[in-house]
């Protein structure tokens, strides 16, 4: 046997095992920073010490929800093959290409899932149920006949509302007992909305009326106008609903508003850019002023979660004149 073709055997196994490993989209872990908020909030709230039993729990909650994660991302790349195949930069990845076995990446889906339940599971059954409702929702979003990924609208708010489960893995993980306020859900599942619209606009803008509507189904739907239409819807009803969280629990934070209003319009912009980087959100840390405006926002949000400012009382009654 020549040794060129000794280097060929030699490496498809390699190429092989990378390639299955690249089905996990571990550098997409960065969106678990979701979870965060929901920890913080709920330790606010509640009351909660940052001891060493609650440092555990965040360790096994965090890896249970980036195993689940990596388990719908694995779905997401075996049943989107076909039409990742006409996307000019997803058309490279694994299953698109063909370079891993189709039989092996659906027991990596199982495996993943059964990992991050079995995790979830040692923390709480809350947050086994948290982490099995975003188990579900990529079920939901990815296979047919439902495949909301295809249906205008429900793409995004399906895909979005994992925003607000991570927000319930991060309160769960702290406590078992107390309910997580509908009010920050519902502010936190528009705001990933938001941040969905003005993925699928930047895309549409990218590849093209045609070529998009082979790609994504819920394009021949879409147009430019509509997308940037919901994005200002959800914005709207994002910043409402966390406005009524603040007066009910946490006044102090409305001094986040400013950064979080400053992160929301940096983001549109963002979205206007050729090959914007918000259709790949785990690469935005290459983003120097977006993340100089998170930064900002996770720094005021976290002081504004335990500090207290009495003098807030007198200028935002909580109750009114009727």
């Amino acid at each position: 046997m020549s040794e060129t073709t000794i280097t060929e055997h030699s490496y498809a196994p390699r190429k092989r095992l990378s390639s299955h490993f690249s089905l996990l989209r571990l550098d997409h872990s960065v969106k678990q920073i979701f979870v965060i908020p929901g920890i913080v909030i709920a330790a606010s709230l509640t009351e909660a010490s940052f001891n060493a039993a609650l440092m555990m729990r965040i360790v096994l909650g965090l890896l249970a929800v980036v195993a689940v994660a990596c388990s719908n991302y694995v779905l997401n790349e075996l049943l989107d093959a076909p039409f990742d195949r006409q996307h000019p930069t997803k058309r490279l990845r694994p299953a698109a290409c063909r370079s891993i076995s189709v039989p092996l990446a659906y027991a990596q889906w199982l495996v993943c899932a059964a990992l991050g339940f079995w995790l979830a599971y040692g923390v709480s059954w809350p947050l086994f149920f948290s982490v099995l409702g975003l188990w579900i929702m990529g079920c939901v979003y990815n296979i047919p006949p439902l495949r909301l990924k295809d249906v205008p609208y429900l793409d995004v708010l399906v895909e979005s509302v994992n925003n607000p489960i991570r927000f319930c893995v991060g309160w769960c993980i702290v406590t078992a007992t107390v309910v997580p306020p509908a009010s920050m859900l519902v502010a936190y599942w528009m705001l990933g909305a938001y941040f969905m619209a003005l993925k699928r606009f930047s895309e549409y803008r990218q590849i093209g009326s045609e070529s998009a509507i082979r790609y994504r189904r819920s394009f021949a739907f879409y147009g430019e106008q509509k997308l940037l239409t919901s994005a200002l819807f959800y914005a709207a009803a994002s910043m409402l609903f966390f406005g009524a969280f603040i007066m009910r629990y946490r006044m102090a934070m409305i001094f986040a508003f400013p950064f979080i209003a400053l992160l929301m319009a940096d983001y549109f912009h963002l979205a206007f850019a050729h090959d914007s980087p918000v259709q790949n959100p785990e690469k935005l840390y290459r983003q120097p002023r977006l993340m100089t405006l998170l930064a900002l926002c996770c720094m005021v949000l976290i002081v504004t979660s335990f500090v207290n400012f009495p003098w807030l009382a007198q200028i935002f009654p909580k109750s009114g004149v009727h």
